[in-house]
Formats: C-alpha cells, sequence, structure tokens
C-alpha cells in the first residue's frame, strides 16, 4: 500500500510539473510584443482584410476573450494535440510539423546519446578498474582535450575528412534525394547511412563527460569496505567490476542521463545545422526567423514533456536497480 501511495504521488507531482510547463508556454508568448496573426499578415504582405485577420487571430487562440476563457481554452486544445497552425508552413498544423521533425532528432541525438552514455559508462568503469595504469594515464586527458574543442570545429572536421576526403559518409540532409521518403529498406537504409557522421561527431564530443564522470564515481565505490566482502568470497573480476561496481557507480550517472535523454527532443541545433538535418533544433531556428510562436510553443512543449518524461524513466530504473529506493517508498 505505501509503495502505490508512492508512486501516485510521484506521478501527481510530475502532472503537476506537466501543467506548470503547459501554463508557462500559455502566459510567455502573450507577454510578448505583437501575435502570430500579424507577423503572418506581414508575410502575406497585407493581404487580409479585417474579417479574415479576425478569424486567423481566432484560429491561434488570440480572440478576445477573457485570459482565463482563453487559458481554458488553450488547455482543451493541448489535450487534444491541437497546438495551433505554424507561420512558417502555412497552412501546416504545428503537431504535424513538430511530428515530422522529432522523428529525425529522436533517430540522430537520440541515438547519440544513447550510445554515449553507454559507452562513456563503459569506459569509465574499466578506466577506474585499471587505476594507475597505462589507460588510466593517458585517456582521460584525451577525452578532456576532445572535450576542448569547440563543437562546430569537429564537426566540419568530420565533413572535411570523413565525408569530402575519404568519401565515406554523405554530409548532407537525411536521406538520398532519389530515395522516397516511407517504410522501405532503401529509405531506412539511406537514413541510417546520413545519420552515421552526425552521430559520430556527437559521441566523440560527449562521450568524455560521461566518461570522466563513471570513473569519479566508481572509484568512489571502489573504496567501499563490503568490495573486500565480494573478493573474500572468491568472485571473478570482472562480475565484481560489472555486476557491483558499475552497478552501484551507475545510480548516480542517471540523473544526468535523463536529463540529457529529455533534451534530446531540443534537437542539437549545431549538428543539424552543419549537417542540414531536419530535426528539431534546426526546426526552431526557422521558428526564430519567421516569429512562429505557434511553432515555437509547439517545441517548447515537446522538450518540457521529454525532460519530464525522462525524469520519470529514470526514477524508474533507479528504483528498479537501488532496492533502497524500493524500501525507502
Amino acid at each position: 500500500m505505501s509503495t502505490l501511495v508512492a508512486v501516485l504521488r510521484r506521478a501527481g507531482f510530475y502532472l503537476l510539473a506537466l501543467w506548470a510547463a503547459v501554463t508557462v508556454n500559455f502566459v510567455v508568448p502573450r507577454l510578448m510584443p505583437g501575435d502570430p496573426a500579424t507577423a503572418l499578415v506581414g508575410r502575406l504582405q497585407g493581404k487580409l482584410d479585417a474579417a479574415a485577420l479576425e478569424a486567423l487571430r481566432t484560429s491561434f487562440g488570440l480572440s478576445d476573450a477573457p485570459w482565463w476563457r482563453q487559458y481554458l481554452d488553450y488547455l482543451g486544445a493541448v489535450a487534444r494535440g491541437d497546438l495551433g497552425v505554424s507561420i512558417a508552413f502555412f497552412p501546416a498544423p504545428v503537431t504535424e510539423v513538430v511530428g515530422g521533425a522529432l522523428a529525425w532528432t529522436v533517430l540522430l541525438a537520440g541515438t547519440a546519446t544513447l550510445l554515449s552514455f553507454v559507452i562513456g559508462s563503459a569506459l569509465g568503469v574499466l578506466v577506474a578498474w585499471r587505476r594507475s595504469g597505462r589507460l588510466d594515464a593517458w585517456l582521460p586527458p584525451l577525452l578532456v582535450l576532445l572535450g576542448a574543442f569547440p563543437y562546430f570545429w569537429l564537426a566540419m572536421l568530420a565533413v572535411h575528412v570523413l565525408g569530402f576526403e575519404l568519401g565515406w559518409f554523405p554530409v548532407r540532409h537525411a536521406y538520398d534525394a532519389s530515395v522516397s521518403p516511407g517504410w522501405t529498406w532503401a529509405f531506412l537504409a539511406s537514413a541510417v547511412r546520413h545519420a552515421v557522421l552526425p552521430a559520430l561527431t556527437l559521441v566523440v564530443a560527449t562521450v568524455g563527460s560521461w566518461t570522466l564522470g563513471m570513473r569519479s564515481v566508481a572509484l568512489g565505490v571502489l573504496g567501499e569496505p563490503w568490495l573486500d566482502h565480494a573478493h573474500a568470497r572468491g568472485l571473478p573480476p570482472s562480475r565484481i567490476a560489472w555486476a557491483y561496481v558499475a552497478r552501484n557507480a551507475l545510480l548516480p550517472q542517471l540523473a544526468g542521463f535523463g536529463m540529457a535523454l529529455g533534451y534530446v527532443l531540443g534537437g542539437a541545433l549545431l549538428t543539424e545545422v552543419v549537417f542540414a538535418w531536419p530535426g528539431t533544433g534546426h526546426l526552431m531556428l526557422q521558428a526564430v526567423r519567421a516569429q512562429d510562436q505557434a511553432l515555437l510553443q509547439g517545441l517548447f512543449l515537446a522538450v518540457s514533456v521529454g525532460v519530464i518524461g525522462a525524469n520519470a524513466l529514470v526514477d524508474g530504473l533507479t528504483a528498479w536497480l537501488d532496492p533502497r529506493v524500493r524500501r525507502a517508498a
């Protein structure tokens, strides 16, 4: 019963956080000068009469109704998945535009974040286990050096060497122009091939922070007295390293991974600009240039939902990995 109460309490907390994010998303654009309808009229060079402008403002949820009525209408529209119409891609719905970009972002940034976390955590445990050895002497400084390079420089270097000089990977767009989008093997193979180079640069740029963080935590775990008991039982060193040290050192890393996973939906702006990748980061840049408030609201809401959902997932994983959390619940 107490576990159910704890679960309901955490679920209530996340629902409250989601409500706060939606509320901020409603309030902030209305504090800014201008509105999406007026911006669209400017793009159309004033080719709308007063009645059409008023109808357009109503479609954007900017009627002359009181603010509380607009707020309730906005909550209802969000619950229905209706986030308005995009100016930059008029008359496409925001949900359709954001949904298309999210798929590409999850493929690129989501895969790169997961790979970076797994590789970095494994390297961190390995370096800590072989502390004071050759691996511990040269790998951490190398990772610090790689992390110090500006990302856009690293990406352009990868484009020049691996793309233009060696010709191993395509360097622009998300798939070949000769392939029709759809759930076909040709399209999926083309998309994966185009994603390799930008994903590789993201992994190289971020794996160092996960490795160094995991190494620091694992060194603390290696000093725990209960590990002497594991050695005394005659357990193989590999089992001690991965089943005991890695599992206990992984718990503090999960909080950072949850935040990184949540912000994946925001896209990797520099990566998407350098490689012309049609993800949410590139879409956000287009929305800012077009002053597309509805599209920006949709993107911010997607990021908020992603962060909240990722943290809820990490909470569940932490409770599953650590019996102490379950007992505390």
